[in-house]
């Protein structure tokens, strides 16, 4: 990712109306996993911390971010457990975590299921992965070039590749579907625009006027009470599927501690 759309990514996030948006869906889903308190928690690409925020009230948090820019904004936040590496190549024990959520990372990394079977690697038996991609290959668009998307997802395609890598998978929807027509449109009139291709100079995150930031945000709030009741949203611009690592005979949850790393120096995430 060029370091001016991370630098837009951390300047946002805590107030850009689709992070906020996206981290209440994410945490309807964590609460209805009902984590057992104490349990260990990894945010594979966890960007400045925002989601290491949130997730510390389900227990003992750490983070990865391959930036060091943004490993020095979530340590300013107070997450001492965040280091530099790659999701490919975690410097955690096996067997460590009770939950890895990775929001928005695996689009931006060439080899996807090898990102997988890194985070299954680190996930307990019985432990649980929560995953956002952007959905529809047919929306590509430079938004995705921008921001070094390797490809944008369809369901079947993810639950594919979650089950290569040994996940099963527990519970999948769209979100973000209110505001699918119009990102669609906007998206596929400007590969039609011969002014589309050209490299973008301003973040889309600068685009949204911040008064705008709680009316946009609505419709993502009201899908987060929908996704609470259990209603699966059959379209949407991004994906969530919640996967399980299965307990495979012989194998003890050893490696509790993410302290216990191996010191090794994922990609921030972008809006799908």
């Amino acid at each position: 990712m060029e370091q001016a759309e991370l630098q837009a990514i951390l300047d946002h996030d805590e107030r850009h109306w689709w992070y906020r948006g996206r981290l209440r869906i994410v945490m309807r889903e964590v609460r209805r996993l009902g984590l057992d308190p104490g349990a260990q928690i990894l945010d594979a690409g966890c960007g400045s911390g925002c989601v290491l925020d949130r997730l510390a009230a389900f227990g003992d948090v750490a983070g990865v971010d391959v930036s060091p820019l943004a490993v020095r904004a979530a340590r300013a936040r107070g997450h001492d457990e965040v280091v530099a590496a790659n999701v490919a190549r975690l410097p955690f024990e096996d067997n460590t975590f009770d939950l890895v959520t990775c929001l928005d990372v695996l689009e931006h990394t060439p080899d996807d299921l090898a990102v997988l079977r890194e985070l299954r690697r680190v996930t307990r038996p019985g432990g649980h992965m929560v995953l956002t991609v952007p959905a529809y290959p047919a929306l590509w668009s430079v938004h995705d070039e921008h921001n070094h998307h390797y490809r944008r997802y369809r369901r079947r395609d993810l639950v594919s590749v979650a089950e290569k890598a040994g996940l099963v998978l527990e519970r999948d929807t769209h979100f973000n579907a209110l505001l699918l027509p119009p990102a669609a449109l906007v998206r596929l009139v400007g590969r039609l625009r011969p002014w589309g291709r050209r490299r973008r100079r301003r973040s889309d995150l600068s685009l949204t006027p911040r008064p705008l930031n709680p009316f946009l945000e609505l419709p993502l709030r009201i899908e987060a009470g929908l996704l609470r009741l259990g209603v699966t949203l059959p379209v949407g611009l991004s994906l969530l599927a919640t996967y399980a690592r299965p307990i495979e005979s012989g194998v003890r949850g050893a490696g509790r501690s993410p302290t216990h790393v191996r010191q090794v120096t994922s990609s921030s995430s972008t809006p799908s």
